[in-house]
């Protein structure tokens, strides 16, 4: 049995992603992450979180530019988001997400009202959604959705976040990993059994080492 049969045969796991769209890392991850429920018994379910919300206590400790980019730019995607979400489903997280993303990250667009309105009109939501960027009438279901990957993890940590059902039944979650390339095939499937064998370990807090390469968008 090949792995890709063995991902079709057994019951899917679910893996819940946290991801802010303009996170380059996290679309690396989220890219893998695709890969993986090819070939494992793995089901992502997409949520949304916010490198705004997560630094807004923080602004005094990041460089002036990326200060401003939190302040303003990384509010629109987020909102518009959860307003997708809320109106139409969880299940538009992850089309718009990727349209989002490979308008982002791929072809390097900003993160704008026409890059917004682009990516809804691809993934066949309504334009108006666009106006839900300028607007904080979601913002207390973006902050819940935050505190909710990010209270499985602690503050210290950024975006993406993953948590599947450990053994237990309880959720075991992790930032990360940090990728580049997105791994394919059985190298992505490697990656994630080893992903979630040193997440299982109680006590078990991190691995790293100097990026010396930055996001690789195959």
């Amino acid at each position: 049995m090949t792995a890709t049969d063995a991902a079709t045969a057994a019951p899917a796991t679910p893996a819940d992603f946290w991801f802010d769209p303009l996170c380059p890392w996290a679309w690396m991850t989220s890219r893998w992450m695709l890969e993986v429920e090819k070939v494992r018994p793995v089901q992502v379910r997409w949520h949304v979180m916010s490198l705004a919300v997560l630094n807004e206590d923080k602004l005094d400790q990041v460089p002036e530019e990326y200060r401003e980019m939190l302040r303003t730019t990384a509010w629109g995607p987020v909102r518009v988001c959860i307003a997708a979400e809320k109106k139409h489903g969880n299940e538009v997280l992850g089309p718009l997400y990727t349209a989002l993303g490979t308008r982002i990250h791929h072809q390097g667009l900003a993160p704008d009202h026409d890059t917004i309105v682009a990516a809804l009109e691809e993934v066949g939501l309504p334009v108006e959604l666009a106006d839900a960027a300028r607007s904080d009438a979601h913002d207390a279901a973006l902050r819940a959705s935050h505190q909710e990957g990010i209270g499985l993890v602690g503050e210290d940590v950024g975006t993406p976040v993953i948590a599947v059902p450990g053994a237990d039944g309880d959720r075991i979650a992790f930032f990360g990993p940090v990728v580049t390339p997105a791994p394919k095939g059985e190298e992505a499937a490697r990656l994630w059994d080893g992903t979630l064998m040193v997440a299982s370990v109680p006590g078990f807090y991190e691995i790293k080492r100097t990026r010396t390469t930055g996001p690789i968008f195959d």
